[in-house]
């Protein structure tokens, strides 16, 4: 579970927006990662455009994901992230996977597997979402999201959907 704080956790996060400038908030996004204090950013994916989760009134999703290793705790890194969504103007009320400025999703942990009021790792959607799995895919397709098995036979399932996505630009690193 990487508790020990002296050890270092592979943290995994997924990064959308779809508002105000989308593609500069998830490059502003990656570059606020990189200052998280004792986190590391190890690798950035692609970034993609994708089709809306949810009411398909709104705009088409920029999203990448970040690979990090960190001596945070889980909370306190899912705090962390909340707090680079809030300076992008996020709010946490309204429409369930309506429009938003920034979405920071922990998607893995390490091994953890957390499920009370303020977190639930690993993330819930992630074995249904190809925005969430072709970015992971190109940073840890041998990780083992626990409970559902590797990314990259989630990504390979996924893929068979059909759902629309598209490559935009080449991994940032």
């Amino acid at each position: 579970m990487c508790s020990d704080a002296t050890r270092w956790c592979p943290a995994y996060v997924g990064i959308g927006s779809n508002l105000d400038s989308p593609q500069d908030h998830v490059l502003t996004a990656i570059d606020e990662l990189k200052s998280l204090s004792v986190s590391v950013v190890t690798g950035v994916s692609s970034l993609y455009r994708s089709a809306p989760m949810g009411p398909a009134d709104q705009d088409d999703y920029i999203n990448a994901a970040a690979a990090i290793l960190t001596q945070l705790s889980p909370h306190d890194f899912f705090s962390r992230l909340c707090t680079i969504e809030f300076s992008h103007g996020r709010k946490r009320e309204g429409e369930r996977w309506g429009p938003r400025t920034l979405d920071l999703d922990l998607l893995v942990f390490g091994a953890s597997q957390l499920d009370d009021d303020v977190l639930t790792v690993p993330h819930p959607g992630i074995g249904d979402r190809n925005f969430v799995l072709l970015p992971l895919n190109e940073l840890a397709p041998h990780l083992i999201v626990p409970g559902l098995g590797s990314v990259a036979s989630l990504t390979d399932t996924i893929l068979r959907s059909g759902k629309r996505i598209e490559k935009i630009q080449d991994e940032l690193t």
